[in-house]
C-alpha cells in the first residue's frame, strides 16, 4: 500500500497531545464504505514486556466468508514511552511500515485498541484511519474511557458506552457469557454501523476474527524472534 506521510514521529509528550486534538477534528463519523465490502483487515501489535522490539501484522480476509488472503509485518525498535492515552505513538510507525507491504487495499480495518473511546476521541484506530485514509475500527478489550451497562448474555446484545454524556462507543458481547468488547469507530463510520460489522466479522471467539488472526502472527513473529536470541 502507498499513503503520504501525515505527520512525524519524533514529537515530545506536550507536542503528541497537541497533535491528537488537532487530528480528532478531521475524524469522520459517518459512514464512507467502499461497496460492495470484499476485503476487511485485522491488526495488531506485539512485544516482551518492558522490551523495546515491536512486532506488527496485518492480515486481510475475504468479506463475508472471512478467509485469509493476505499478511504482511514488521519488526523495529520503539523508543517512544509507555503514557496512556498516546498508545498510537508507539505502536503505529511499525504497523505502517507493516501496511506498505501489503499489495491487497482492505475496505475496513479492525484495530485491537480504541476508536474514539479515548479521553481526547483520537485512539489507535482513529490515527491509523487517518493515515490510511480508510474506514477503521476500535475493537478493545478493557475500558480506557466510558461507562456502559453491561449488555445481555447473549451473544449480539449491546449497551451504549458513554463518557460524560457522550455517545463514543458500543459494549458488545462478541460470544455468549464472556467478558464484552469496547466497540468504537475509529474513522469514517458510525457507532452503529462499527458495532455491527464487528460481530459480522466475529465467529465462534470472543475477538473479531481479523484482530484475533493478527494477533496470533504477531505472537509468533516474537516467539521467533526471541528463539533466535537463546
Amino acid at each position: 500500500m502507498n499513503f503520504p506521510d501525515l505527520h512525524p514521529w519524533d514529537l515530545t509528550y506536550s507536542a503528541a497531545i497537541a497533535l491528537q486534538k488537532d487530528l480528532a477534528t478531521r475524524v469522520e463519523l459517518r459512514n464512507r464504505l467502499r461497496r460492495p465490502l470484499s476485503h476487511v483487515a485485522g491488526v495488531d501489535v506485539s512485544y516482551r514486556k518492558h522490551g523495546d522490539q515491536f512486532f506488527a501484522a496485518v492480515v486481510v480476509l475475504s468479506f463475508p466468508h472471512l478467509e485469509p488472503i493476505e499478511v504482511a509485518d514488521f519488526s523495529a525498535r520503539v523508543n517512544f514511552p509507555y503514557i496512556p492515552g498516546l498508545l498510537s505513538f508507539r505502536e503505529l510507525p511499525v504497523l505502517l511500515q507493516a501496511f506498505r507491504r501489503l499489495r491487497t487495499v482492505p475496505d475496513l480495518v479492525l484495530v485491537d485498541g480504541q476508536g474514539i473511546a479515548h479521553p481526547r476521541r483520537f485512539g489507535l484506530a482513529s490515527h491509523l484511519g487517518l493515515w490510511l485514509d480508510l474506514p477503521t475500527i476500535g475493537c478493545a478489550k478493557s475500558r480506557l474511557t466510558s461507562m456502559a451497562q453491561m449488555p445481555e448474555e447473549d451473544k449480539g446484545a449491546t449497551s451504549p458506552l458513554t463518557d460524560k454524556g457522550e455517545l463514543i462507543g458500543t459494549l458488545l458481547r462478541s460470544r455468549a457469557r464472556v467478558k464484552p468488547l469496547y466497540i468504537s469507530p475509529g474513522h469514517r463510520l458510525d457507532i452503529p454501523t462499527a458495532a455491527r460489522l464487528t460481530l459480522d466479522c466475529t465467529g465462534r471467539y470472543r475477538m473479531p476474527e481479523p484482530t484475533r488472526l493478527a494477533h496470533l502472527e504477531t505472537n509468533r513473529l516474537r516467539r521467533e524472534a526471541e528463539a533466535a536470541r537463546v
